[in-house]
């Protein structure tokens, strides 16, 4: 939002969206922005969705617990996270809270305040041999102090946010990985990150629609939450945020409803979500001649079963994309005998009816609590998507 505004994109998140030739509407954990065309309706609306949410642990109403000499905090587990990449690390809390008066305030351990410790090998000779196995319920419990005395949750929250225990009526918190990204390789060729799926699509996205200029289209970006968990909520991909939007910078630039209609039909999305490259220590859990290697481009991301978007011509049309951003791109099909997971672009093709292309960058580690992706891929996406502006 402090970019967008920076760059005088006006703010409607709360008024009529008006006639205005950049906007944003921002709402919880999503966010749509644009830059009206100036042929819309001959052109229609170049869309580029992501989603904002990454699997976490997240902290319970109820949370605070003593145990053993440790207070600890109840966490439930958000999405599908690799639970086992969230032991012995240097954890922060971070999220909102919503006050008597209806303000939403961020706050932000900054520090490391929390840590989930795995077992010592004496206690388990086998986990080498056997595998980790991590009980949901007892075994993801954080301990962050050790004092009796220590405050509650609800008093630290307080104090964090810079408001009163009397003022909160509402907490919503998570902890992560209080790591900052780092270049790694001799090369400095891997950017390694907490959820990088999908925050890079979600900078890819945007930092292509405030780097671009006026076109004949619109340029649409489209930023959900709560993918990781189906979409299904008014702030996903499922809800009607996009379509509404979408209507009413129609009717700010003077298409009628059944013109709205019509301009869809020459309209087409860019659905952004992480691909799996090639691990190199599993190199059988692919499918090699569809899978994407990093550093060598962004994946097109394909399934005749639907669960990705991408027709024939939504695909021709990235690929024109990145050959007239001079980025190469790649291919991935899951191995048949291993069922892919989906992204916001069947259902966005579902809900408007336009041709939509699914597409991601290739990484590492997966929903784990440090994923890492190649530095070129994520630059060729961007330049990807100003082309596609364009």
């Amino acid at each position: 939002m402090r970019q967008l505004k920076e760059a005088n994109f006006t703010d409607s998140s709360n008024s009529a969206i008006s006639a205005t030739k950049t906007g944003f509407i921002s709402t919880a954990g999503s966010l749509v922005a644009w830059r009206s065309g100036s042929k819309t309706s001959e052109y229609g609306f170049r869309i580029v969705g992501a989603h904002t949410d990454s699997p976490c642990l997240r902290i319970k109403p109820n949370a605070d617990e003593r145990k053993f000499g440790f207070n600890t905090l109840l966490v439930e587990i958000y999405g599908g996270p690799l639970l086992n990449s969230w032991l012995d690390r240097d954890l922060g809390i971070a999220g909102h809270v919503v006050t008597k008066s209806g303000k939403t305030k961020l706050f932000n351990s900054v520090i490391p305040v929390a840590r989930i410790s795995q077992l010592a090998i004496h206690l388990d000779r086998e986990v080498n041999e056997k595998g980790l196995i991590l009980d949901k319920q007892l075994h993801l419990t954080p301990a962050w102090s050790t004092s009796q005395d220590a405050p509650k949750f609800i008093e630290w929250v307080a104090s964090c946010a810079k408001t009163t225990v009397r003022e909160i009526v509402q907490i919503e918190a998570q902890l992560f990985d209080t790591n900052r990204a780092s270049l790694i390789g001799t090369d400095s060729s891997l950017l390694t990150s907490g959820r990088l799926d999908n925050q890079a699509s979600c900078w890819a996205a945007m930092s292509a629609l405030l780097e671009s200029t006026a076109a004949p289209a619109t340029q649409v970006v489209a930023l959900f939450d709560h993918e990781e968990v189906g979409s299904a909520s008014a702030t996903g991909a499922a809800g009607p945020l996009l379509e509404h939007s979408l209507e009413q910078i129609a009717s700010s630039l003077k298409i009628s409803r059944v013109g709205f209609l019509e301009t869809l039909k020459k309209s087409s999305c860019i659905s952004a979500d992480n691909a799996h490259a090639v691990h190199h220590n599993y190199p059988e859990r692919h499918d090699l001649a569809n899978a994407p290697i990093i550093n060598q481009g962004p994946a097109l991301k394909m399934n005749s079963n639907q669960r990705y978007a991408t027709s024939a011509q939504s695909a021709a049309l990235f690929i024109q994309s990145c050959k007239k951003a001079k980025v190469k791109h790649q291919v991935f099909v899951s191995r048949n005998n291993m069922p892919c997971g989906t992204t916001i672009g069947p259902i966005t093709a579902t809900r408007l009816g336009i041709d939509t292309v699914d597409v991601g960058i290739p990484q590492l580690s997966m929903h784990s609590a440090r994923e890492v992706c190649g530095v070129d891929d994520l630059v060729s996406l961007q330049l990807a998507l100003k082309a596609y502006f364009k």
